[in-house]
């Protein structure tokens, strides 16, 4: 069984300087872990370390991201000009170890036409397979028309986008996550709730704004089983009567949205998401190296799981096979009104 880690990530020199020099208000609150001790040490590392911690857990192959926050605070020609050298350098590395890495592409999203652009270039240049995307750039959600050509390139590829959790704002941080305790503050802000339920809204507000209505064939994944909001669709279900969708709630997660488990390896969170949006919606992904897993624990848990073994195969890898399978690699000649043919 050969299993690939979606949500495996990776960082440069010339990104943390850029996040470095950000003002305050825009800086993640994954700065500091993705630029100091052991997770920032290991981010920098895409050789002979991540290999053996690979083959420790029993992952064959990640497919390598830009770790939060991505380009997405940048100022829009900091994120223009560092975009093609990340997906040059991340291309690099998914040529020289094929069997070991693949990519998704770090995109300027304060500039559409240009992360557009990017896009095409990742995917039919350099061989990349779709972007990993945040919920917000800056003030503006992803479901704003701001970011129609990005959308509209990604599924013009049938190139997936994965949606990964950042920061809630300042002012939701403020608000709903301060305590008496900085750390407690930080951590409830974060890896405890706040990017799940940032992430989850984000997600939610692509459905709900008819998005997929617009771009029906776009393929979106999030992590963590799905962002906390799986666990409640009966409950918000009752909203599209409202928005006056295509099609009922359940089925976007069914055709749009695939989810994976962002080593959150629990069963009974397998168990309910297959039974909600169907086993062949389900990636697999250890959100490496923050969720770092035991001796074997990546391989174990599908293993062990309650799954056929043809569940259990394309969980591990063919699901998402097939999917880069349809992928179109041919250039697309326009998107949104602009030449994509020449990339950035």
């Amino acid at each position: 069984m050969r299993v690939i880690g979606l949500e495996e990530h990776f960082v440069t020199g010339e990104v943390i300087d850029a996040w470095l020099r950000l003002d305050p208000r825009w800086r993640d609150l994954s700065l500091r872990p993705s630029t100091q001790g052991e997770p920032a040490r290991r981010l920098a590392d895409l050789g002979e370390e991540r290999f053996a911690a690979m083959d420790e857990t029993g992952i064959d192959t990640q497919v390598l991201s830009l770790t939060t926050p991505g380009l997405q605070n940048l100022a829009a020609a900091d994120a223009v000009a560092l975009q093609s050298g990340v997906n040059d350098q991340l291309a690099e590395s998914v040529r020289a170890h094929p069997d070991r890495y693949q990519g998704f592409a770090a995109l300027a999203t304060p500039r559409p036409d240009a992360a557009a652009d990017e896009l095409v270039r990742a995917v039919t240049r350099l061989g990349l397979n779709g972007a990993m995307l945040f919920g917000r750039t800056r003030e503006r959600s992803l479901d704003d028309p701001f970011f129609s050509p990005i959308l509209e390139a990604a599924q013009e590829l049938r190139a997936p986008l994965y949606l990964h959790p950042q920061s809630p704002p300042p002012e939701v941080r403020s608000a709903y996550y301060r305590t008496h305790d900085d750390r407690t503050t930080a951590a409830l802000s974060t890896f405890g709730i706040g990017w799940h339920y940032d992430t989850g809204i984000a997600l939610l507000r692509l459905i709900l704004t008819g998005v997929f209505d617009r771009y029906p064939r776009l393929q979106v994944i999030v992590g963590h089983w799905g962002e906390v909001v799986l666990f409640y669709l009966e409950r918000i279900a009752r909203i599209p009567a409202l928005a006056a969708l295509d099609r009922p709630l359940l089925d976007y997660f069914r055709t749009n949205v695939y989810l994976t488990p962002s080593g959150m390896f629990s069963r009974r969170y397998l168990s309910w998401a297959a039974e909600v949006v169907g086993a062949d919606r389900l990636l697999f992904a250890t959100d490496y190296p923050f969720e770092f897993a035991p001796a074997g624990g990546a391989r174990a848990f599908l293993e062990q799981a309650d799954l056929t073994d043809a569940q259990r195969a394309d969980i591990a890898s063919g699901t998402w096979d097939r999917l880069c399978a349809g992928i179109r690699r041919a250039p697309l000649a326009r998107v949104s009104g602009h030449d994509t043919t020449s990339g950035v």
